[in-house]
């Protein structure tokens, strides 16, 4: 079974997303949307399935450091976990302030900050490359001495504190506000106001900001997101985009030596031939979230399917040890591929129905295939069958629907 303090959290994750829920109903908060907060978990998702693969690469890479080159071995107790949680931190700290001020590193941490809502979902929002520009600051540790386990442990732990911390529900924390992250202090990181970018760097204290000049008090509320919105609900697309954009500058970049300080400059720099550097703007006064809207029909349909993913993946991250290498390799395609196939529904992409069409198809093929031993032949073959007979028939049944809201939709723009 996988013990990872991250895996082994998951039920509580949305346990809590419920509670924070009636809470901001409570508090008349809107900050919770369907297609935003599926998106968040998606790559929530998409980050723990490629992270099977990537985490080999860093864990064994600090494993490596540890067994080769270490200082000496500094034995396991509270007090040496105590500090290795502190040191870790410092770590991250560093690790998270660079993935904000290298454009190269940005592309694999700008995933977590683009969706424009904050709530706990938004915690669950990680990017599927930013361990491929971050293992590294780990390795002190490594050669000081701390064992890989201690390490693998203390990162989980590490991360569960700051899910708690990406939520409105809570305001000021009092004492704690001075040494420790508080929603207060994240809130402001997920600015996309200039005065709040790149401020508020640490995981569990905030000791670090106030050390080394990175912190920012809370006033108004932020604007939350990026200063170029992402536009989109497809996770891959999410993952990818930042890059994509680096590809089109670096095209437009004359010589090397720009296009290697291109890399490793700020997000927003340029040649001073191309325009320098493009400092964040004020948020507009009208600016408006990218939202998109459909049936609600089909929004419970959506949320029927994600349920089973959920199902799914919950499955294949508890018991990762018992499947082979293509085995994984196969359940974490399926997995991505129906998170792009549910952002096809929530954008009306003209592919959406043929493609879901066949992934139900495969999903129950996939789903007899791994469970014909947990259920008799004849259930299984009756559970897959409603399965895809109820998901065909839904889907079929709004056809018409989508086709006359869309129209709507269309007629009020022209309208307007």
């Amino acid at each position: 079974m996988n013990l990872s303090p991250v895996v082994i959290a998951i039920p509580i994750y949305f346990l809590l997303m419920g509670i924070e829920l009636i809470v901001l109903r409570f508090q008349e908060n809107p900050s919770y949307r369907l297609n935003d907060a599926i998106t968040n978990i998606n790559l929530g998702v998409m980050s723990q399935v490629t992270g099977v693969f990537i985490k080999v690469l860093s864990i064994g890479v600090y494993t490596l450091v540890f067994e080769n080159f270490a200082l000496m071995q500094i034995q396991s107790n509270i007090w040496t976990f105590l500090l290795l949680f502190f040191l870790y931190d410092f770590c991250y700290y560093w690790a998270h302030r660079m993935s904000h001020e290298i454009n190269l590193f940005w592309g694999g941490h700008v995933v977590h900050h683009s969706s424009e809502e904050y709530n706990l979902s938004v915690a669950l929002r990680q990017s599927s490359t930013q361990t491929l520009w971050t293992f590294f600051f780990y390795l002190p540790l490594a050669l000081i001495g701390f064992d890989p386990i201690s390490l693998v442990l203390v990162s989980g732990l590490n991360l569960l504190y700051q899910f708690w911390i990406h939520t409105e529900a809570i305001d000021r924390m009092g004492f704690l506000e001075k040494f420790m992250n508080t929603p207060s202090h994240h809130r402001v990181h997920h600015g996309r106001n200039p005065k709040y970018i790149d401020k508020n760097h640490g995981g569990t204290f905030i000791l670090f900001d106030k050390w080394f000049g990175t912190f920012k008090e809370e006033e108004e509320r932020p604007t939350y997101g990026i200063t170029t919105p992402v536009k989109s609900w497809n996770p891959v697309w999410v993952n990818i985009s930042h890059y994509s954009s680096m590809k089109e500058e670096l095209g437009q970049i004359h010589n090397w030596k720009d296009r290697i300080r291109y890399l490793f400059k700020k997000p927003g720099w340029l040649p001073d031939y191309l325009g320098g550097y493009r400092a964040p703007k004020e948020v507009e006064p009208n600016y408006e979230k990218f939202n998109t809207t459909m049936p609600n029909p089909l929004n419970y349909y959506v949320f029927f399917q994600y349920v089973l993913l959920m199902g799914l993946t919950a499955f294949f991250l508890f018991n990762l040890d018992t499947f082979g290498i293509l085995s994984k390799i196969l359940i974490s395609g399926l997995i991505v591929w129906s998170t792009v196939s549910f952002s096809g529904i929530f954008e009306q992409s003209k592919w959406y129905h043929v493609q879901e069409v066949l992934r139900i198809t495969i999903f129950s093929l996939f789903i007899w295939y791994v469970g014909g031993e947990m259920l008799s032949e004849n259930i299984m073959w009756i559970v897959l069958s409603v399965y895809a007979f109820v998901s065909y028939f839904w889907l079929w049944l709004n056809l018409n629907t989508v086709k006359k809201f869309q129209a709507q939709i269309q007629n009020n723009t022209q309208n307007a």
